[in-house]
Parts: C-alpha cells; structure tokens; sequence
C-alpha cells in the first residue's frame, strides 16, 4: 500500500477517536479533538500531494479520499448536535450529510455508466467551509470550557455585560448557528450544482 493510501486509512482510523474525545466532553478532550480534527485536515491534504507528487493515484484512493473525508466530517458535526452550548439544530447536520449521501449516489451512477464527476470549484469551497465552521465550533467549545472551569461563567451570562464581554458572548453563543446556517446553504447549493451539471445521468435510457 502506498503513502497516501495509509494518510488516508489514518485519517479513517481518527473518526472513533475524534468521536470518542468528543463525547468525553470537557477542556482538555475538547483541545484533544481539535487537534485530531486539525491532523485530519492536513493529512487529507498531503495525501493527495503524494499520490500527484509520486504517481500513486490508484482506484483504492479514489474510493477511500473522500469517504475519509465525509467521516471525519460527518463525526464532527454530529457531535455538536448533542451539545446544547452550540445551538446548532439537528436539521442543519441531516441537510448536510444528505446531500453528500445524494451526491455519492450521483457518482456511483456516473461510474456505472464509465463518466467520472471530477470535484468541482463549489465542491472544494463546500468543503472548506464545513472545515472552517468546524474547527471554530470547536474553539468556541473550549473557550466555553475554559470559562467554566477557570471562572465559573457560564457564556450566556456574558451577553448581560457590556464592551468585550458582549461581545465575546455574542461570538460564543450566537456564531456558532450563523455559521452552520451559512454552511449549511452553501452545503445545499453545492449539492444542486452537482445535479444540475450532471442531470443527463439521472434520465432513464
């Protein structure tokens, strides 16, 4: 098995554990799991270097790329549905992994049909958005742990306040749903783009 390959099976292989600190739920997990989704995200990029770089784009790393992408993902939002400090509604994650769900039928029936959907500008910009939403969900997370177990405030106490108080309650308790909302559209305007480019493969022949 080549390098890339075995970037990729690690990325896979980080999905348990990212669930697992994340589910664990307190300052030092949250740091633990920032930093596994961090190593995630640089893996899936250098690995994509590599098998470019060397030559060792095979059918397996085709497969395994994105599927190791859309679990790592899909681990980390699913995560913060749970988690009532976020305020991000479960509707948002369903209309998300939803469309990957759609646009992963999409190239299957591309496949069977010998077209390759290769991933586009939209795709890329969906992606590194949902990576971004993500890993400031999770600073807001340890922020709000950190207030708690070194002040003993709660982040909704801090919209009470005034100035960089306000503010930084704001950020804490209010970012976290305008971004997934964000997200979310760009999620779902990705997902039409797709269909829309490729809808002859969805016609009866």
């Amino acid at each position: 098995m080549n390098l890339a390959n075995k970037l990729t099976l690690i990325r896979i292989g980080l999905v348990p554990v990212l669930i697992l600190f994340m589910y664990l739920n307190n300052f030092w997990t949250r740091i633990i799991a920032l930093l596994i989704f961090i190593i995630a995200a640089v893996t899936d990029v250098y690995d994509g270097m590599v098998a470019r770089r060397q030559k060792t784009v095979t059918t397996l790393g085709i497969f395994l790329d994105p599927l190791a992408d859309k679990l790592i993902i899909s681990a980390a939002l699913i995560s913060f549905v749970g988690l009532k400090e976020l305020h991000v509604p479960a509707w948002m994650i369903i209309l998300i992994i939803s469309r990957e769900f759609i646009i992963t039928g999409l190239r299957s029936i591309a496949a069977t049909k010998n077209v390759v959907i290769p991933a586009s500008k939209s795709g890329k910009f969906k992606t590194t958005s949902q990576i971004f939403s993500i890993i400031v969900l999770m600073l807001v997370l340890i922020v709000n742990s950190a207030l708690w177990r070194f002040y003993q405030i709660r982040s909704p106490m801090l919209l009470e306040q005034s100035g960089w108080g306000f503010a930084l309650g704001w950020v804490l308790v209010k970012l976290p749903f305008w971004l997934m909302l964000v997200t979310t559209l760009l999620t779902i305007i990705s997902g039409f783009t797709y269909i829309s480019k490729h809808r002859e493969l969805l016609r009866e022949k």
